[in-house]
């Protein structure tokens, strides 16, 4: 396979040609997709992303989710404050570290995981690939996260 790099001329810098642009137009594609399927559960899809780690596992600081998301706490904020608005979560201050806010999610929170638990079927089903296939591409896209990372 010829890397970007290693192409003649001009066609280095042609767009079909990034890597960065496969991959905005595919999450573009995503946030569409989830758009459309979070919209009955009243979610958009980052709202959605801090209900999965939630339903993972609650009672977290607004530190520890911002890390499995990669968000900084600017970023994160605003989205626990709308969540917690709707009713999903309550945000309260540690007793040991008044510094840390602990997220724990309300009843409706922890009610509306059973209506999301058909968004991966329907998700799944839409990308029409095998199981595998979306495990190694997940793989892969881990991958390059991380050595992205790295490079940064």
């Amino acid at each position: 396979m010829t890397s970007v790099a290693n192409l003649p001329g001009n066609a280095a810098l042609q767009l079909d040609n990034q890597l960065c642009f496969a991959l905005y137009a595919a999450n573009h594609a995503m946030h569409r997709l989830y758009r459309q399927r979070l919209k009955s559960l009243g979610l958009t899809y980052p709202q959605y992303l801090v209900m999965l780690v939630l339903w993972e596992q609650d009672d977290l600081t607004v530190s520890a989710i911002g890390e499995r998301l990669f968000l900084d706490s600017a970023t994160l904020t605003p989205l626990l404050k709308r969540l917690e608005q709707a009713g999903l979560l309550h945000r309260q201050r540690d007793r040991q570290d008044e510094r840390q806010v602990r997220i724990q999610l309300s009843p409706a929170g922890r009610d509306l995981r059973e209506q999301a638990r058909d968004v991966p079927t329907s998700v799944r089903s839409a990308v029409a690939c095998s199981p595998a296939e979306l495990q190694s591409l997940r793989a892969q896209l881990h991958d390059l996260r991380r050595q992205l990372d790295a490079a940064a």
